[in-house]
């Protein structure tokens, strides 16, 4: 099920359901490689919270990223909040689907026969807590890969030499920490190329390391995790919290005058 706010169409589902449709596609992908839509290999899963509901109405170019994605969960409280309100058949299963949460989902749940992981992203410091991390809390769970991408535009060829470190690692499943809208080009972009679930986690790389702070549950449940980063990161995360914000509750607004106004269009999910 599906439902729109501004020029962002979502994935309705719950946290547990996401978890495993991951899991289920990526056991898809090792059993015949063929798991995404549109003819491409693989399954891109984006992660979307109010910051890109504003970039998506800003950039068209990022907005069509999403739009061709598989997947397009509600990674933010707010957003929640006004699909709810927006669609309310859709009410009980609008879930925040946060992706820090369903890579610890789905890591809980790996065993030894799968999913293979590869870990794209953070700095090379962060990237050896995040695989130290891993290894102790979920034992079962197979690290097939990671690179910390150097910080600047890749090549082709570039590109082309990660593609096969992936696929020669066996990776069925793919978490890109780049940075927002860095890491949902990377992710279409690897869907198209390799039969692997891609999922564009953000700061889940930081959080799961323990090299950044992640807030509190009350400030997260009560949609405030943007107040709490930007305390804590103010000179990087100021202008896109007070843009972003802004643009987001003009969206919120066009999305529920259009919902009392027509009937909610409501629609299968994406892959």
């Amino acid at each position: 099920m599906q439902g729109r706010i501004g020029s962002v169409s979502f994935t309705v589902m719950t946290l547990a359901a996401a978890a495993r449709l991951v899991l289920e596609r990526a056991a898809g992908l090792a059993a015949d490689g063929s798991s995404g839509t549109g003819g491409q290999p693989g399954c891109a899963i984006h992660f979307a919270n109010a910051y890109n509901v504003a970039l998506a109405r800003k950039d068209p170019a990022y907005a069509s990223i999403l739009e061709r994605g598989d997947f397009v969960f509600s990674d933010g409280v707010p957003v929640t909040w006004v699909g709810r309100r927006a669609y309310p058949p859709l009410a009980a299963d609008w879930e925040r689907v946060y992706g820090p949460d369903v890579m610890q989902a789905v890591l809980s749940a790996s065993t030894v026969a799968g999913p293979s992981h590869y870990l794209l992203g953070g700095s090379p410091s962060t990237l050896a807590s995040l695989c130290e991390t891993i290894a102790a809390r979920y034992p079962d769970a197979s690290v097939v890969g990671a690179e910390s991408p150097a910080f600047r535009e890749t090549t082709p060829d570039e590109l082309t030499e990660r593609d096969g470190r992936i696929r020669r690692s066996g990776a069925t499943v793919v978490w890109v920490g780049l940075g927002t809208p860095k890491q949902d080009t990377e992710v279409m972009r690897l869907a198209g190329s390799l039969p692997v679930v891609a999922l564009g986690v953000g700061a889940a790389f930081d959080f799961l390391a323990g090299t950044k702070p992640q807030a509190p549950g009350w400030m997260q449940r009560g949609g405030l995790e943007w107040a709490f980063r930007l305390a804590s990161e103010p000179r990087r995360l100021g202008r896109r919290y007070l843009w972003g914000n802004t643009v987001f509750v003009a969206e919120a607004v066009r999305t529920l005058r259009s919902a009392r106004q027509q009937p909610s269009p409501i629609g299968a999910s994406g892959g």
